[in-house]
């Protein structure tokens, strides 16, 4: 027997979605720290006090926007066929990683802000998130290297932080500034420097 889900909760489960959404928005745009609580309540179009219902702070919005994106990762990679090789797992999460972050979501690493690093670390549902994220990130770098698929020079902690960075990497958006790729060839284009590095083939030759 399904519990049908009360009209009123419904109501608050969905403007809760419309205000993670809208500081997705924000935290892609003007990033965390220029961020304010009037911002996102001017972006979901609610008062402040209603916001405040919900989240009592700027630092548990961002937390729980940020905690929502690694159950999406988690997700990802769970709707991967367990038939693919590691590396190919591992080049799809950065290839949806990149989708993501196009379509306006935020970056996996709130590298640029130290205040948003310090009130993360306070945060317990993010931190085992985190943790959880990490360890399938690893696990994938393990088995790729074992059937040779990844560079003995590269150590496994540089792979995992490289996933990571590319994710926010500026160079996205100089692309799509650049008007000269779409977003799907600048997702490729990230990949295939990540994964293939910039050195040509031995084959390759000069064009």
């Amino acid at each position: 027997m399904t519990l049908k889900i009360p009209f009123r909760q419904q109501q608050f489960d969905a403007r809760e979605e419309a205000i993670l959404d809208a500081v997705n928005r924000l935290l892609s745009d003007k990033g965390y720290d220029l961020m304010t609580m009037e911002d996102v309540a001017l972006e979901v179009g609610v008062a402040k006090g209603s916001l405040y219902k919900h989240f009592s702070s700027k630092e548990k919005l961002a937390a729980a926007v940020l905690s929502r994106l690694l159950r999406q990762t988690l997700a990802a990679l769970e709707a991967m066929p367990a038939e693919w090789p590691a590396i190919r797992r591992l080049e799809e999460i950065l290839r949806w990683s990149l989708q993501h972050r196009l379509r306006g979501g935020v970056p996996h690493l709130p590298s640029t802000s130290r205040a948003l690093q310090r009130s993360l670390m306070l945060n317990l549902e993010y931190i085992a998130l985190a943790l959880r994220v990490n360890k399938r990130f690893h696990a994938l770098v393990r088995e790729a290297r074992r059937a040779g698929d990844i560079s003995a020079a590269v150590s496994d902690d540089v792979v995992v932080y490289t996933l990571y960075s590319r994710a926010c990497d500026p160079t996205v958006e100089f692309l799509v500034r650049d008007g000269k790729l779409d977003a799907g060839q600048i997702v490729e284009t990230m990949v295939a420097a990540t994964f293939g590095g910039l050195r040509a083939a031995v084959n390759e030759g000069p064009r």
